[in-house]
């Protein structure tokens, strides 16, 4: 496996943020930014501090997020390549993804300013409220990160409250045991979230819930010895795989889950499944065809039927070098705990 590298995200990102898309490996500027993109990258280079490109890469995913906030716990959700925002309705996920990003960049990021900013934002943007089971996974993951490190943080309490909803649903039916009637996108971080809930609550059998969801998760995803993830369309318990097209994030989103249930376990099986989502990058997956580009250092949009969707947007890219930094990690994690 590669090393995590920023190097191609840097090349998306200027002084106004990542930019939002881009055709093969050009950026699309005149396509703008988006600040679900931006919040990804702050936690991103948060976590990936002692990358040449990452407090570059933090101070200017945080000033989107800064002049994006318009209070409330909302942010504007896209601004134009001109620096103009659109007129496009504020999204619940959107905002989650950036309150988890800040959480990150309070909690981990070395840059004192940067911490600083990003925790008063935080601060008032934690009153974000959502029914949407991504957007409140999302900032339930950011809120744990918080409560690890300040664990009377009172918004960060009421944000983690509402992951009480994530393990809802038809979790005893051995045939479909979801919280939902289909799985959509970004899926792993639904169990991930409520695994966190679970462990800064100490509630063993919520934790034992949510490592069975993620489990089912992987092996149904699973097809022939490799990932074969939900496609753009869904799926429900009649489908039938492989389906087209499969996009990055849920490799990113199945390596951080199961990267939080191999610490919590010490199980084995799930830094094997963090190992399989990176391999997907690289072949091992339904096509057989490699979704990494190693010219660029990024990764391309989609697996389809016949091949890859040969753009390499902002997700895609960042959705590659995390998935690489959780195999990178828990490999030295796993040796210095052998």
């Amino acid at each position: 496996m590669l090393a995590p590298s920023l190097r191609y995200v840097a090349s998306l990102t200027d002084e106004n943020g990542i930019v939002e898309h881009a055709m093969r490996d050009r950026p699309r500027r005149e396509d703008g930014y988006c600040t679900d993109d931006a919040g990804r990258l702050l936690g991103l280079a948060a976590r990936l501090s002692d990358d040449p490109e990452a407090e570059r890469l933090a101070h200017a995913s945080l000033g989107f997020l800064e002049r994006a906030y318009l209070g409330g716990g909302v942010f504007r959700l896209r601004q134009r390549g001109d620096g103009a925002w659109t007129a496009d309705p504020s999204s619940d996920d959107a905002d989650a993804r950036a309150l988890l990003g800040l959480a990150v960049a309070r909690t981990r990021a070395p840059w004192l300013d940067l911490r600083r900013r990003a925790a008063r934002l935080f601060d008032d943007a934690a009153q974000s409220r959502s029914e949407h089971p991504r957007a409140i996974a999302y900032a339930a993951l950011g809120a744990a990160e918080v409560l690890r490190r300040q664990p009377e943080h009172a918004g960060a309490h009421r944000l983690l409250n509402a992951a009480s909803q994530l393990t809802a649903g038809r979790v005893d039916d051995p045939d479909w045991p979801w919280s939902e009637e289909r799985l959509t996108y970004d899926n792993a971080v639904l169990p991930e979230a409520s695994l966190e809930a679970a462990v800064i609550w100490r509630d063993a059998r919520r934790a034992r819930v949510a490592l069975a969801q993620l489990r089912w998760l992987v092996e149904r995803q699973t097809l022939e010895g490799h990932f074969s993830f939900t496609p753009v369309g869904g799926a429900d318990v009649d489908s039938v795989a492989p389906g087209f097209d499969q996009q990055p994030i849920e490799a990113w989103a199945t390596a951080s889950a199961c990267a939080r249930a191999y610490h919590l376990t010490h199980d084995s099986r799930w830094l094997a499944a963090v190992e399989l989502a990176a391999a997907w990058f690289f072949g091992a997956n339904d096509v057989g065809v490699v979704v990494y580009d190693e010219w660029t250092g990024g990764a391309y949009d989609g697996l389809e039927a016949h091949g890859v969707n040969q753009n390499e947007g902002a997700e895609s890219a960042m959705a590659f070098v995390a998935t690489m930094m959780y195999v990178a990690q828990l490999r030295a994690y796993a040796a210095a705990t052998a």
